[in-house]
């Protein structure tokens, strides 16, 4: 009945479905989730387009790529301009020339080179975990205000039992420049992600609420090609044990007042608070509606790090030596699996960023259709 059935609505299937249908093929899209966009969703609350599951900022330096998406919407100017909050004392982000100012007052990139040196040289040898591996490239003192407790509550563990290689660089500028991705395309759809999804997906057939895997026989007996953008893991049946993922709760909230905290992501980076940032979402469109009014109320939400278990919401793969061993050994089984087409950001077991899932669907379409 069809030529492509994919698995998931989310940013990988959507481009492929779009580019299949382009290619005449007959396409069905089926999603677990009431809605379609995956991880992208955004809801309008109050006027504001809420990331249901997480801030989601656009950002590439990959032409193709920007060309491609900006055919299913406009993008607004919004440039990413996170702050650390470290018991009340606030920094800017990334590290930078304001960061060493706030912290150290110094105003010069001589000033702030010859403090970090200083205190790289505390670590000897070769790191051996992560705290060794961050105080090596940025000091003592950043460390420990801008880094430890938001490692250990992003993955619940101390950083000395860490290990070095998840921090391999920290980006250190020594220019008063607070643009985090400084990347040359970035902003957020005009209208929110929910509508550029439906750009994607339009005219191709969706079914959402159907668990794929629940009837897989049934709808392999209707496709030629399955393109599956599920958990490669639940694909398999966990027949060769779960991948391990960190989790993230979320806490949202309608707020009757204009301004919570001027800037759409503040991370909290001691210990003692227990969530790892807050989003105030009105930010990333400048505090308008559509258009182009001021919004009266604003929305937050606060988001806790936490171990994945079954029946969560896999985000952040763990992508330690066990589990990339465990996912090697899934992908030897996927590849003997010739109808089936693997690809996301679980169908992989990788972090993608968004503009690398969409870079990564063309690819997929280019080689298979």
């Amino acid at each position: 009945m069809y030529d492509y059935i994919v698995v998931g609505a989310g940013l990988f299937g959507s481009v492929f479905a779009r580019e299949a249908k382009k290619k005449k093929k007959k396409v069905l899209v089926l999603d677990k989730r009431p809605h379609i966009g995956g991880n992208i969703y955004t809801k309008k609350v109050e006027g504001i387009q809420v990331h249901q599951y997480g801030a989601h900022i656009f950002h590439t330096n990959n032409q193709r790529v920007w060309d491609y998406i900006t055919q299913f919407g406009e993008f607004n100017r919004f440039t990413n301009t996170p702050i650390a909050n470290y018991k009340g004392e606030i920094y800017s982000m990334p590290f930078n020339m304001y960061t060493f100012n706030q912290m150290w007052g110094v105003a010069t990139p001589q000033e702030a080179e010859e403090k970090i040196r200083r205190q790289r040289q505390e670590i000897t040898g070769t790191p051996r975990n992560l705290e060794e591996q961050a105080v090596s490239l940025v000091g003592r003192d950043i460390f420990e205000k801008m880094i430890r407790g938001y490692t250990e509550k992003q993955w619940g563990r101390d950083c000395k039992e860490l290990p070095a290689f998840i921090i391999k660089r920290l980006p250190v500028r020594f220019t008063y420049d607070n643009n985090y991705f400084n990347a040359k395309h970035q902003g957020i759809p005009v209208g929110g992600y929910t509508k550029l999804a439906e750009n994607l997906l339009e005219g191709i057939e969706v079914r959402l609420e159907t668990d794929y895997l629940e009837q897989k026989e049934k709808w392999d007996r209707q496709a030629e090609h399955i393109v599956y953008t599920g958990a490669i893991d639940a694909y398999f049946d966990y027949r060769l044990g779960c991948l391990e993922y960190r989790s993230v709760q979320f806490d949202t909230e309608v707020l009757d007042i204009p301004n919570f905290q001027g800037n759409a992501a503040v991370n909290y980076t001691d210990r003692e608070t227990p969530w790892t940032r807050i989003i105030e979402h009105k930010w990333f469109t400048f505090g308008k509606d559509e258009e182009g009014n001021d919004l009266k109320k604003t929305v937050i939400s606060r988001e806790y790090s936490r171990e994945w278990k079954m029946g969560d919401e896999p985000y952040y793969p763990v992508n330690d030596e066990k589990n990339s061993q465990r996912y090697v050994a899934y992908k030897k089984l996927a590849d003997q699996e010739k109808q089936v087409i693997f690809g996301g950001r679980l169908g992989e077991y990788k972090y993608y960023d968004m503009d690398q899932v969409i870079e990564s669907a063309l690819t997929c379409a280019e080689t298979h259709l």
